[in-house]
């Protein structure tokens, strides 16, 4: 194992994803019905992302959403059980900027 492999697996993933770039548009890309989000219990939204772009609020009973940090994934859009988000791709030259594209 070469030493450059041996650092990649030290970094945590935070530090993986401090190394992505971003364009970001003002105008988020993800929308979210927060009448549906209100009564959900499971939130999974709130752990699936690995930007962590969700956060709840419980005293305000609304979810956050950290456009922003989005990788496109779409992992949370297939995660919620209530189809409470939308998610769509940022506008032309916004989003996350990959290594290789």
């Amino acid at each position: 194992m070469s030493q450059e492999d041996k650092n990649i697996k030290k970094n945590s993933i935070k530090d993986k994803l401090s190394t992505i770039k971003y364009n970001c548009d003002i105008k988020s890309h993800l929308r979210v019905n927060q009448e549906i989000c209100k009564n959900c219990q499971k939130r999974y939204c709130t752990y699936i992302c690995p930007a962590g772009v969700y956060s709840y609020d419980d005293e305000k009973n609304v979810l956050n959403v950290e456009h922003e940090n989005c990788l496109e994934c779409g992992a949370c859009r297939i995660s919620c059980p209530n189809e409470a988000l939308e998610w769509e791709y940022p506008s032309a030259q916004n989003g996350v900027i990959y290594k290789n594209s």
